[in-house]
């Protein structure tokens, strides 16, 4: 039984699918398929349940979870205190908020702290940080959620202990081209929305969720791409978006986009790391008068 055995059993558990859990890795599905089938011959019986819809864990499996989380852990210890003089911090984030909300926060993340070894690693998927974090390939990762509890803007959380710490508000905009019917409303309603079209990226995109539960299911859904495409696409006249306003601020001073009178609540730039870990010494207190 090895570490890196560990790491892919870990993932796997975290999300479900081998394939997924490949790409939070790095690795290719054959080698994460490959070291799967090593640790279960190594252990003498079978981890995961393997069905179309995705892999459970077994009994053996769940029995196993808490004592690989304990053996990497120990093992990121005895490599912390051999390199005593560099902490590592694998930082994950969503592209979205790659360039205009990252910086800030390593930035702070790094004051004072000359011996931290930071590197950043983005993905379009908020499946793929979490995955990470829980399995242990990244320390933390940022994103976007609401003010409530982790994962109440409506997405899922991997089968491990996870914290995090709000760092600030991401506005976000309701916008039409000028020419859309609704582009000049003094006031509006979800009855004024009943019937037209929605901009959107995939169902798991932060701005779709914030959508639905700003908009609820009134509106036709047309979907466009991501944030440049659909606000191109908002800006031709082909339907609503909701979308960080650091998105369309520029439209919004150009006029080729009006911001429509109902206030969508911000979401919240929320960094996450596994309850049990920790990844910088005095995280919290370092990061949390933080205004990004």
């Amino acid at each position: 039984m090895e570490l890196r055995q560990l790491r892919v059993f870990e993932a796997v558990a975290a999300h479900r699918t081998v394939t997924a859990a490949a790409a939070a890795l790095g690795l290719v599905p054959s080698a994460v398929s490959e070291q799967l089938r090593t640790l279960e011959l190594s252990l003498d019986t079978t981890l995961f349940d393997r069905a179309p819809r995705g892999l459970t864990l077994t009994a053996a499996g769940e029995r196993l979870l808490p004592w690989s989380r304990t053996l990497l852990d120990q093992a990121e210890q005895a490599r912390r205190e051999v390199i005593a003089d560099r902490t590592r911090v694998r930082l994950g984030a969503l592209e979205t908020i790659a360039a205009t909300h990252v910086p800030a926060v390593l930035a702070r993340l790094t004051a004072g702290r000359p011996g931290l070894d930071v590197s950043l690693h983005t993905d379009t998927a908020r499946d793929g940080l979490l995955g990470g974090v829980a399995a242990g390939a990244l320390e933390a990762a940022l994103l976007l959620d609401t003010a409530g509890p982790l994962g109440d803007l409506g997405f899922y959380l991997p089968p491990a202990p996870l914290d995090h710490l709000d760092l600030g508000d991401v506005p976000l905009a309701l916008v039409v081209a000028p020419t859309h019917p609704l582009g000049g409303a003094a006031t509006l309603t979800r009855a004024d929305l009943r019937g037209r079209r929605l901009l959107v990226d995939s169902p798991a995109c932060s701005f779709r969720l914030a959508g639905e539960r700003l908009l609820g299911h009134a509106l036709e859904r047309v979907r466009t791409g991501g944030v440049t495409v659909t606000r191109a696409c908002a800006e031709q006249g082909l339907g609503i978006a909701l979308l960080p306003e650091f998105a369309v601020r520029d439209s919004l001073a150009a006029g080729t986009l009006l911001r429509l009178p109902l206030d969508p609540p911000p979401l919240r730039l929320r960094l996450v790391w596994r309850a049990n870990r920790e990844p910088v010494p005095g995280l919290r207190q370092s990061l949390h008068p933080a205004a990004v």
